[in-house]
């Protein structure tokens, strides 16, 4: 038997929230179950981290980024 995506999401809704965020959780967490796509954006990560570490580039504070971009896009 097959449950139609509007039924789904019905019943789902009728969850209390704290259920309906696990289940958004694992939901989402199923869609990044490619492992090379974790692989790649942990090597980007790995590689800005020691861009960081070694000075190669300076972290800005949310607010001085914000800036700049706007500073960017005018």
């Amino acid at each position: 038997m097959t449950i139609s995506l509007e039924v789904l999401e019905a019943e789902v809704l009728k969850l209390p929230l704290a259920q309906r965020s696990l289940l958004l959780d694992r939901l989402v967490a199923s869609l990044d179950a490619d492992a090379a796509i974790e692989q790649a954006w942990m090597r980007e990560a790995q590689r800005r981290d020691e861009e960081l570490d070694s000075g190669a580039v300076e972290a800005l504070d949310f607010d001085a980024a914000i800036s700049q971009l706007r500073a960017d896009l005018r």
